[in-house]
């Protein structure tokens, strides 16, 4: 009677179960306004349960006014709560699922397997039993001074340059770095300009803001600053460092171009140094934010050099631009958890991150030049790399090919999974020769096994 079947088993309590089940009934109009419910002593008996049982159920019926009571009278449903049902609609399948890859060339992966678990496990427990007690309350959109203090120190001591900690912004990560940072340049009736290709992640990021977009084509040596001529920008976007994905570095000439440019239009440049530690000839290259730090919003991650998980990433903004960021990310998302800065800030203050890094360029140094072999093993004279010697990933080049959808499905369909360079292209048809390999999260022979399956396709895709 009264559709009550109660689960005994449950983590649900007895009484939330009645509630949950009369609450249903009403709301669907299988109990219409004005019906009486039976009494508690009555519904206690059949469902065998106490009373008090009921009595709590009724009475969160009544709070929350399913239900109204008089003294003396009977529990009755109240007027104008039932609604007319509609079906419940089934979320779609992701048009990709989870597949093994025979090989797996996806750009932007660090190898996971080297990061060491144990050596942070021990800073946790350190961090977390050292972080007082005012960090668990709201601690301000900035970050943590103490882990602004050791990134201050990693740059420096990495790249030479020096910076204020009071400058420095902890974000969760290069892509709610750039989320913010659009809201914060944006200028009515100005455009955001960036390279062309660029990030497709990134690109999606700020095209899902609703500003104004427009290319900038890039070439081997990068941003083509005599293309930014004519355009009325708020921000330009640049990877000057590495340039993703075709790998080259802004010469100093165009890098003074840049800077001029930004500062007629009074815009902000906007620069993602997204993978510059892993350089494998020669000193990391001096980020663009050294020429012009009023000028330039540096952004910087994590993400590769230890793990995408961590979400810590961090942006040295121009001090015009502080309060306005402090307003914007406090009513977003207010800050980033403390406990993951306090563990990064000691990893960093211990040197362990240097050691961690140290380990990891000689790794994948070693695995790049595994991949330039096997290329030249199978493919010959037929394809050259672009780009400087740094990153996890290699663009290639195939002249004459046409490397685009059409490849890449017959390449998914042999198990390989590989990114033609006109994937991350706004303006199509430029680049439909270069394949992206990514090649940081796989052993050496992952990469020749790969690139034997990719020739294997090559040829048949050829004839």
């Amino acid at each position: 009677m009264w559709g009550i079947e109660l689960q005994r088993q449950s983590e649900v309590p007895l009484k939330r179960q009645i509630y949950q089940m009369f609450r249903e009934q009403i709301v669907s109009g299988r109990l219409r306004a004005g019906e009486a419910l039976p009494s508690t002593r009555e519904l206690a008996a059949e469902l065998n349960v106490s009373r008090n049982t009921v009595n709590e159920a009724y009475d969160m019926l009544l709070a929350e006014g399913f239900v109204a009571s008089r003294q003396g009278a009977p529990t009755r449903v109240a007027e104008g709560i039932s609604l007319e049902q509609i079906p419940v609609s089934r979320p779609k399948r992701p048009s990709e699922t989870a597949r093994f890859w025979e090989a797996d060339f996806a750009t932007g992966r660090p190898d996971l397997r080297q990061f060491p678990r144990y050596v942070w496990q021990q800073i946790s427990q350190k961090a977390l039993g050292d972080m007082p007690l005012d960090l668990l309350d709201y601690s301000g959109p900035q970050g943590l001074p103490e882990l602004r203090e050791e990134i201050a120190a990693w740059l420096f001591r990495s790249k030479g340059l020096t910076v204020d900690a009071r400058h420095i912004f902890i974000t969760a990560g290069a892509t709610h770095a750039l989320h913010v940072i659009a809201d914060l340049v944006h200028q009515e009736g100005k455009e955001m300009l960036v390279e062309d290709p660029c990030n497709r992640g990134m690109l999606q990021t700020l095209q899902n803001k609703g500003y104004p977009i427009a290319p900038i084509p890039v070439d081997a040596s990068g941003l083509q600053t005599e293309a930014l001529q004519g355009k009325r920008a708020c921000a330009v976007y640049v990877t000057p460092s590495h340039q993703f994905p075709l790998g080259g570095i802004l010469p100093a000439a165009r890098r003074a171009a840049l800077i001029r440019y930004a500062r007629e239009q009074d815009c902000y440049i906007v620069e993602d140094d997204y993978d510059s530690e892993f350089r494998y000839y020669g000193d990391p290259v001096t980020p663009l934010f050294a020429m012009d730090p009023e000028r330039v919003v540096y952004v910087g991650t994590f993400s590769k050099v230890l793990f995408p998980g961590l979400r810590i990433g961090y942006v040295i903004l121009p001090g015009k631009l502080h309060h306005q960021w402090r307003q914007l990310r406090t009513h977003t998302d207010v800050q980033n958890p403390p406990f993951e800065q306090a563990v990064l800030a000691e990893f960093l203050r211990t040197r362990k991150f240097d050691h961690h890094l140290r380990k990891m360029k000689k790794r994948y140094r070693e695995r790049r030049q595994v991949l330039l072999e096997a290329l030249a093993m199978h493919f010959g004279d037929t394809c050259r790399s672009w780009g400087d010697a740094a990153g996890l990933h290699l663009a290639v080049e195939f002249p004459g090919a046409c490397l685009d959808e059409k490849f890449a499905q017959a390449c998914r369909q042999s198990g390989i999974r590989i990114t033609p360079v006109e994937y991350h292209c706004i303006q199509k048809g430029r680049h439909r020769d270069k394949l992206l390999f990514g090649y940081g999260h796989l052993e050496p022979e992952e990469i020749r096994q790969g690139v034997r399956l990719l020739c294997d396709v090559w040829k048949s895709f050829a004839k």
